[in-house]
């Protein structure tokens, strides 16, 4: 008779090589996701040197957290973030286009790729403290257009509505472009030559090319840069922060969500901190929900010209 070889199994090793991720996320993210959740149906505060709590509140902090100013600074977290990543998206999809066209002949693309990507790895509280120091009324920017006539008095930047939500956009686009413009020249690259070749003897020119060949291949891509840019435009907290040392100015009208977070956590307000953290993670669920099925809908209905011209790449 014949022996029957024992079968191997290396599954065991995938798993025992996951498993410190797991539990470094249920120690370290799902513990402390499922307190914040519980805590935020307690009445859980600190009153001078008095702790008041844990008791049992049901809804009442996030019915509390609705007749407060939280719909006021979730509209000043979307101005601020919708100020930003705007001129962001733009900028990044012209200059991955022109990066990755071949006939621009750009030289030193290298170097353009490392000093746009710069500002990124600036922390984002450096680069507010520069801000602050730029646009203050005595700060650099003031004297240099006093200088050269152009205003007679010092400007206060930010003493206006306008002009402290522009710098808090203007520092968001700078710190971020470079890195959504990296991604993006990845994913035009990972569209095959042959397309656009035959997109060229079909007679498109660049702009049609550009939105009817390159924007629809790359809409993953797009999908993701628009979602973890939601994300991190609910979560904005140091910029603003910085730069109006904590206070919102003008008027609180650059008070983010996150800032509002950081009051209730530094009065100890844990009941209330939690509830306005499960009220970010539902708005941020329902928000990436809706994008990713805008950014990835069935479209197969009516196909556009780059499902045309792959099939006739393919055949050429």
């Amino acid at each position: 008779m014949k022996k029957k070889r024992k079968s191997i199994s290396y599954a065991k090793w995938g798993y025992i090589f996951i498993l410190p991720f797991f539990a470094s996320f249920f120690i370290f993210s799902f513990i402390p996701l499922a307190d914040t959740i519980r805590y935020s149906f307690f009445e859980y505060y600190r009153s001078g040197i008095k702790e008041i709590g844990p008791n049992f509140v049901g809804m009442e902090n996030y019915v509390s957290l609705l007749e407060s100013d939280m719909l006021k600074y979730a509209g000043n977290t979307i101005i601020l973030w919708v100020i930003g990543f705007i001129p962001q998206i733009v900028i990044a999809l012209l200059l991955a286009a022109w990066f990755v066209d071949i006939r621009l002949k750009i030289h030193a693309k290298q170097f353009f790729k490392v000093v746009i990507y710069l500002p990124n790895l600036i922390m984002a509280s450096a680069f507010a403290m520069l801000f602050f120091t730029l646009f203050s009324t005595n700060g650099p920017i003031n004297e240099i257009l006093m200088a050269i006539k152009i205003i007679k008095e010092p400007i206060d930047f930010m003493g206006s509505i306008f002009g402290t939500r522009s710098l808090v956009g203007l520092m968001n686009f700078l710190m971020w472009f470079g890195n959504t413009t990296i991604m993006l020249m990845a994913a035009i690259m990972g569209i095959s030559t042959d397309i656009f070749e035959a997109s060229e003897l079909d007679g498109c020119n660049s702009i049609q090319r550009f939105f009817r060949i390159t924007l629809p291949l790359i809409r993953p891509i797009l999908a993701y840069t628009l979602i973890t840019s939601i994300i991190g435009g609910l979560q904005m907290f140091d910029v603003p922060q910085i730069l109006t040392n904590g206070q919102g100015r003008p008027d609180r009208t650059s008070m983010t969500l996150i800032m509002f977070l950081n009051s209730h956590l530094k009065s100890k307000n844990y009941g209330m901190a939690g509830a306005l953290s499960v009220y970010l993670f539902i708005v941020s669920g329902i928000l990436c929900f809706f994008v990713y099925r805008m950014t990835n809908g069935n479209n197969s209905d009516k196909p556009g010209i780059s499902a045309k011209l792959r099939k006739r790449a393919r055949r050429g």
